[in-house]
């Protein structure tokens, strides 16, 4: 778990990701694994580790942001046909690996997404996919203000 929190400070440093925010866990944010594999990102990236991620992600709905969870569920959309609403800020949720994005949460998003794969696997690394989904939504901001 600490190199997958390592690698979400540096992917979403990558794409200018402002805030992060850890829902039901205790992270120690000075562990050596997670410093070395952040680089200096986790510096310059907010972040918290919060009690109940539900009151959160009310908080920003009602603060007017798109909310946008990446799981494989019976309503998701391909991550490649979805298309933000440019008009609102955004906020991207995943789910711990092995248990995904809660019931709970999946039931205050404004759109689930998944990521269509095409081998044998049927899940991938949650620093991958949020990586793949980063790309994706970037993409669209910066072809949207080209």
């Amino acid at each position: 778990m600490p190199a997958n929190i390592g690698s979400l400070f540096r992917i979403a440093d990558a794409f200018g990701v402002s805030k992060l925010l850890f829902g039901n866990a205790t992270i120690d944010f000075n562990s050596k694994r997670i410093l070395r594999t952040a680089r200096a990102t986790i510096n310059h990236i907010e972040h918290a580790c919060l009690d109940n991620i539900e009151d959160e992600i009310s908080n920003l709905v009602t603060e007017d942001y798109q909310l946008i969870a990446i799981e494989i569920t019976e309503n998701s959309i391909p991550l490649s046909s979805f298309n933000i609403d440019l008009s609102k800020k955004i906020a991207l949720i995943v789910g711990a690996e092995n248990f995904g994005v809660s019931e709970a949460v999946l039931r205050l998003v404004h759109t689930t997404v998944h990521i269509d794969m095409y081998g044998h696997n049927s899940s991938m690394n949650v620093t991958q996919a949020t990586g793949i989904a980063l790309y994706e939504l970037s993409k669209q901001l910066v072809s949207a203000t080209s």
